[in-house]
C-alpha cells in the first residue's frame, strides 16, 4: 500500500511541494531514498522510537520512502512527521482519511512531541496555492504563518493532536491556531519587533544632518555620515529608525518570509510590522553579509535580513575592502543571487544603507588642527570608498561636532514623531504612485520608471546639465541625484520636480565635485 504525505521544501524566499511516499511491501529493513540529508536520515531512529513512544509498532517489513522530486536535495528534520503519518497510515494502524487533505511538516521528539520547523510562512503560502484544505505545523511555527488566510492553519503539540485532525471524527477546531491558548498569550504581550528608538529631539544640534536623514528615510536612500569621533553618527542613525513608516502589507510578507526561511522568527506572532534594523560588526564576513551555506542548505544574509529596513554598518571605512564591494551588486540590483557548484539561490535585498564612519584614521581630520595623519594616510583610509560604491551611496553627509555652548545650553529639537509624520505622508505619495509596478519606494525606479515619474522640464534639464559637468558625475550619480530630488518634492507635496529639489540633491554629494583632502 502506497501512502502520499504533502510537504514542502523551502528554496529562496519561496517554497516548493515535497511528496512524501511511503509503502510497505514483504521483505526486511526501512530504506529511505529521494536525496536527503544526515539531519533527514537521521530522522528514522527519531521516527521508530517516537511512534513505540505513542504505542504504534513498526512492521517487520520492507518499508520504502521516497522523498519526491527525488532529484532535488532534501535537508533539516521537517519530514519526521510526514514519514511517521506515512508509516502508520501504509500500516493501516489508524484510519487517516485527511492526510492528503494538508500540507504537513514537524519535527518529532522521541516522545512524539513537535518541534518547530524553518520556513512555515512560504508552506503556509504554498497550501493556499495549491488549493489544500490547509497546514499542519508545530504550534510556534503556526504562529507565524496567522497572517496567512485562505487556508487551515493548525498549530499542533504532538503526534496525538495531529492524529485528531486527520481521523476526522471529530470537531478539531481547537487546534486552529487562532484558537489555541498559545495564540492568545502571544497576543497579550508586547510584540519583540517593537523596539524603542532614540528620539531626534534628544539630539543636540545637526540640523543639516536630520534633514538628510529625513530625506534618506522618505525615499529609502542610501547614506554615509562621515565626521569626527563622538559628533553624533552611531546617534542619527540609531534615531533614524524611530522615523521609519510601518511596513505594508506586500513588504511585510517579503521580510517576514525572509526570516521564517532564516528560522529567526520563532515565537513571532503573524508578519513582521517594523522595519527591521541590522547592525552587523564590520568584522562579518562575506557570506555572513551575502548569504551562504554548504550545499543547497543556503540562508539569507544581513543585507537579505534587512530587506525593506536599514543595514547599518558603523567604522565603514575599517570594515574589509573585500566585504564593502561585495555589497555592490545588492545596493544596484537590490537582490542578491548566491551560486554553489549544485545550488542557485536568489534573496531580496532591496535595504536602505546608513553607512558610518571617520574621515581618516585619527578620526578628525576637518576640525581644525586636531588632526594628525598625513595626506597620503587620509587617501589610503577613504581609498575603501571607491567610486563604485560612492555611487551607489545618494546622500553624503558630513557631520561636526557640536559646539560646547550648544551642548551646555542643551535644549529640545523637533522630535522623530513629526519628522516621521512628513515620512509616512511622503511614503504614501509613493506608494499610490508605483502601485502595481512591484516597487515601493523612490530608491528602487529603474531607468525606464525614472522616465516616467520623474519627468523635468527645460529649466531643470538645463540646471542638471550645469551641474554634471561641473562636478563631473556619472550616469549612477545622476539618476541618484534626480531619486533624491523626486523625494524631496514627495515631502514638499509638489507634483513635479523643480530646480530647487534638484540643487538640494546635488549639494549631499559633496564628495563628486571636489578632492576629500582639500575640505
Amino acid at each position: 500500500m502506497i501512502v502520499n504525505i504533502h510537504g514542502a521544501k523551502c528554496i529562496g524566499i519561496n517554497a516548493i511541494p515535497v511528496t512524501v511516499e511511503v509503502n510497505i511491501t514483504l521483505g526486511v529493513g526501512i530504506h529511505l531514498v529521494g536525496l536527503a540529508d544526515a539531519a533527514v536520515k537521521e530522522s528514522l531512529l527519531r521516527t521508530v522510537t517516537a511512534l513505540q513512544a505513542r504505542g504504534f509498532h513498526v512492521p517487520g517489513k520492507k518499508i520504502v520512502i521516497n522523498l519526491a522530486p527525488a532529484d532535488l536535495h532534501k535537508q533539516g528534520s521537517g519530514y519526521d512527521l510526514p514519514i511517521a503519518l506515512g508509516i502508520i497510515a501504509a500500516s493501516a494502524q489508524h484510519s487517516l482519511p485527511g492526510l492528503e487533505k494538508y500540507l504537513i511538516m514537524g519535527e518529532l521528539g522521541l516522545d512524539a512531541s513537535i518541534r518547530p520547523v524553518s520556513g512555515s510562512l512560504p508552506m503556509a503560502e504554498l497550501a493556499r496555492q495549491l488549493g489544500y484544505r490547509g497546514c499542519i505545523l508545530p504550534e510556534v511555527s503556526a504562529l507565524e504563518a496567522v497572517d496567512c488566510t485562505g487556508a487551515e492553519i493548525y498549530g499542533v503539540k504532538n503526534l496525538d493532536d495531529v492524529l485528531r485532525i486527520l481521523d476526522e471524527e471529530e470537531d478539531a477546531s481547537d487546534l486552529l491556531i487562532w484558537n489555541t491558548e498559545a495564540y492568545r498569550q502571544a497576543m497579550e504581550k508586547p510584540r519583540s519587533d517593537l523596539a524603542n528608538f532614540m528620539d531626534f529631539a534628544d539630539i543636540i544640534g545637526q540640523e543639516g544632518a536630520k534633514r538628510g536623514v529625513e530625506i534618506a528615510s522618505a525615499g529609502q536612500h542610501n547614506v554615509l555620515l562621515l565626521g569626527a569621533p563622538g559628533s553624533g553618527k552611531s546617534s542619527i542613525a540609531k534615531a533614524l529608525a524611530g522615523i521609519l513608516p510601518p511596513m505594508t502589507l506586500e513588504e511585510s510578507l517579503i521580510t517576514s518570509k525572509v526570516y521564517s526561511v532564516a528560522g529567526r522568527s520563532s515565537g513571532g506572532v503573524g508578519l513582521l510590522r517594523t522595519r527591521p534594523f541590522r547592525a552587523p560588526h564590520i568584522s562579518a564576513s562575506k557570506a555572513a553579509m551575502l548569504g551562504g551555506g554548504s550545499g543547497e542548505n543556503i540562508l539569507p544574509g544581513e543585507v537579505s535580513l534587512a530587506t525593506n529596513g536599514v543595514l547599518f554598518l558603523d567604522e565603514f571605512c575599517e570594515a574589509p575592502k573585500g566585504t564593502l564591494e561585495a555589497l555592490r551588486g545588492p545596493l544596484e540590483d537590490r537582490r542578491v543571487i548566491i551560486s554553489r557548484l549544485k545550488a542557485k539561490v536568489e534573496y531580496p535585498a532591496s535595504f536602505m544603507l546608513v553607512a558610518a564612519s571617520n574621515p581618516c584614521p585619527c578620526g578628525y581630520y576637518g576640525e581644525g588642527d586636531r588632526c594628525t595623519c598625513s595626506p597620503g594616510v587620509r587617501l589610503a583610509y577613504l581609498s575603501k570608498l571607491s567610486g563604485p560604491i560612492m555611487d551607489r551611496i545618494d546622500l553624503q553627509l558630513w557631520i561636526h561636532p557640536v559646539q560646547t555652548s550648544a551642548l551646555v545650553r542643551g535644549g529640545k529639537g523637533e522630535s522623530s514623531a513629526d519628522i516621521a509624520a512628513r515620512v509616512l505622508r511622503a511614503r504614501q505619495i509613493q506608494r499610490k504612485r508605483f502601485e502595481g509596478s512591484g516597487i515601493f519606494c523612490n530608491a528602487e525606479m529603474n531607468s525606464k520608471q525614472l522616465e516616467r515619474f520623474c519627468p523635468l522640464d527645460d529649466e531643470c534639464k538645463e540646471l542638471l546639465e550645469r551641474l554634471i559637468d561641473r562636478l563631473g558625475l556619472s550616469a549612477r550619480a545622476f539618476t541618484r541625484i534626480v531619486k533624491m530630488a523626486r523625494t524631496i518634492a514627495d515631502l514638499a507635496a509638489s507634483p513635479d520636480i523643480r530646480p530647487e529639489h534638484l540643487s538640494e540633491a546635488s549639494s549631499y554629494r559633496f564628495l563628486d565635485r571636489r578632492n576629500i583632502l582639500e575640505l
